[in-house]
């Protein structure tokens, strides 16, 4: 078996657990997200918008409006980073290829703290996305050109012992879910 093998597997599997979860429990992670990214000095933060069974990070970026520039990642295309649009309620959202809402108008922003989606993430702050590699290309050169903070956010039942892993991909600072802040081992 290859390393994408064994991705797709674990993938397959993560995805099944995070469909269990409880989605109660949303509020209290959001709680503390936001307690995480307040704690930072950071003053730009990306979230997603969530698709499928993601966790939903939108009730922290209503909290976040009056003290943070917020933005959504956008895909540009395969085996690049991602851009950041600049977000608040009354931005006007179109669907992308992909079936993700994103900002219509084109103003970037360049974010300091990423809440990042998952499916699966290990003790060690290793994370298991969908698959493109996004993420690892965005966080590597927002962190070779300054700081990015990368704060991984989902259901405890998506943790995992391992993760698969290859050497593009990169560790997350923090990991936030409705048990609270962890940081990686």
């Amino acid at each position: 078996m290859t390393i994408a093998d064994d991705k797709a597997t674990a993938r397959k599997a993560a995805f099944q657990r995070r469909a269990q979860a409880d989605p109660a429990v949303a509020e209290t992670a959001n709680f503390h997200l936001l307690t995480a990214i307040r704690a930072l000095s950071g003053t730009c933060v990306s979230a997603y918008w969530p698709i499928r069974t993601e966790l939903d990070p939108r009730p922290t970026l209503t909290e976040l409006l009056p003290t943070h520039a917020l933005c959504l990642p956008v895909v540009q295309k395969a085996g690049q980073p991602l851009v950041f649009r600049h977000w608040d309620p009354d931005t006007p959202m179109i669907e992308d290829a992909f079936g993700v809402f994103i900002p219509e108008p084109e103003t970037n922003a360049v974010p300091d703290i990423l809440v990042v989606p998952m499916a699966a993430f290990d003790a060690q702050g290793y994370r298991l996305g969908y698959g493109g590699g996004f993420y690892d290309r965005t966080l590597a050169a927002l962190r070779d050109s300054g700081t990015a903070t990368a704060i991984g956010f989902a259901y405890e039942i998506q943790r995992c012992a391992s993760v698969p892993r290859e050497t593009t991909d990169e560790k997350l600072d923090l990991i936030v879910t409705e048990t609270g802040i962890h940081r990686p081992a």
